[in-house]
C-alpha cells in the first residue's frame, strides 16, 4: 500500500512496471475507483514498456473522503484543479518528473486541467469519453442523468445488481454483465461510498469551459470517444479534439460510456503512438 497527500488529502497509489520506463499516470472517472483500470488492460501497456501509476481519486476507494453530503447551491468543496493537483501530487511521491497521462471521463477533465495547469509535468495526454467543460457540447440528456445520479439500494447484493444495470445503461453492445458484475462487487468490497459522487459531481457541474485554455496545450494529445456515448456525448471529444492543436480524435462505433476489452489492444495502441509524438 502506498499514499502520499496532497495539502490534507491522502492518495492512495499503485504502480506497475519498471520505475525506469517512461510514466504512465491513469486518471479514472466520476465515482471510478482506479481499480475501474483492470489489470489486465495496465499490464497490456506495461508490456508495452510503460511504468504505469494508477490512483484512486479523491471521495473514492482508499483515498481520503469528504465529511458529510454536498449541499445544492453552496461552494463545491474542491474543484477540477484541487483534483489535478492530486494528480501532480502522486508524480511527485512516485519521483516522476514528467509523464504521459491519460484519464477516461472526468479522469479526462482532471488530465485537461493538468496539461493546461501543469504543463511541464505533461509528456502527453490523452482524453478519453470527456469534454471540454463547456456546456454547449458533451450533454447527457435529463433520462440519462436521472440514472446516473439514481439512489441506491442498500446491501450488497442489491447494490451490485443496481450497480451492473446501471453500467448497461452506459454501456456499449460488448457489455458483459458478468465480468462487470465480478469488478463491481470487488470495489464494493473494496470500498463502498456513494456520498462522495456528489462532491464530485459538484466539482464537475463547476468545472470552468477549457477550450480557450485548450488551445494553449502543447502536448502531444489523443483524443478517444465512442460514438454511441451517452453520457459524454460524442460532441464533446470532437470539442476537445478541435480546441487542442494538432490532437488526433479517434472514434470507436461500438464504444459507448466505457472501455470495452475488444478494444484495448486498439486503444493501447494509439496511447502509446501518441506517447511518441512527445519530444
Amino acid at each position: 500500500m502506498a499514499t502520499t497527500t496532497n495539502g490534507d488529502i491522502e492518495l492512495y497509489y499503485e504502480t506497475t512496471g519498471d520505475a525506469a520506463d517512461p510514466a504512465l499516470l491513469l486518471v479514472m472517472g466520476l465515482g471510478a475507483q482506479m481499480t475501474r483500470w483492470p489489470d489486465k488492460f495496465v499490464d497490456r501497456i506495461v508490456e508495452r514498456g510503460f511504468h504505469v501509476i494508477r490512483y484512486d481519486n479523491r471521495d473514492v476507494g482508499l483515498s481520503s473522503k469528504t465529511p458529510g453530503l454536498p449541499t445544492p447551491g453552496t461552494a463545491p468543496a474542491y474543484s477540477m484543479a484541487d483534483m489535478a493537483a492530486d494528480g501532480i501530487a502522486v508524480l511527485d511521491a512516485v519521483g516522476v518528473e514528467q509523464a504521459h497521462i491519460c484519464g477516461a471521463s472526468m479522469g479526462g477533465m482532471i488530465v485537461q486541467t493538468m496539461a493546461i495547469e501543469h504543463a511541464t509535468r505533461v509528456a502527453s495526454m490523452c482524453s478519453i469519453m470527456s469534454t471540454t467543460g463547456s456546456s454547449e457540447v458533451g450533454q447527457a440528456s435529463a433520462e440519462i442523468l436521472a440514472v446516473l445520479m439514481g439512489t441506491p439500494p442498500t446491501g450488497r447484493a442489491a447494490i451490485v445488481e443496481w450497480s451492473v444495470e446501471r453500467a448497461r445503461t452506459f454501456a456499449g453492445p460488448h457489455f458483459d454483465p458478468e465480468l462487470t458484475a465480478q469488478a463491481l462487487a470487488a470495489d464494493y468490497d473494496r470500498c463502498w461510498h456513494p456520498a462522495g459522487v456528489g462532491h464530485q459531481m459538484m466539482a464537475i457541474s463547476t468545472q470552468p469551459d477549457r477550450t480557450e485554455a485548450l488551445g494553449g496545450v502543447a502536448a502531444p494529445t489523443l483524443v478517444v470517444h465512442g460514438t454511441i456515448d451517452p453520457l459524454v456525448t460524442l460532441s464533446g471529444g470532437e470539442a476537445t479534439a478541435a480546441a487542442v492543436p494538432d490532437a488526433r480524435l479517434v472514434t470507436y462505433d461500438d464504444m459507448a460510456h466505457d472501455l470495452p476489452p475488444v478494444r484495448w489492444d486498439d486503444m493501447i495502441d494509439e496511447i502509446v503512438a501518441n506517447a511518441g509524438r512527445a519530444g
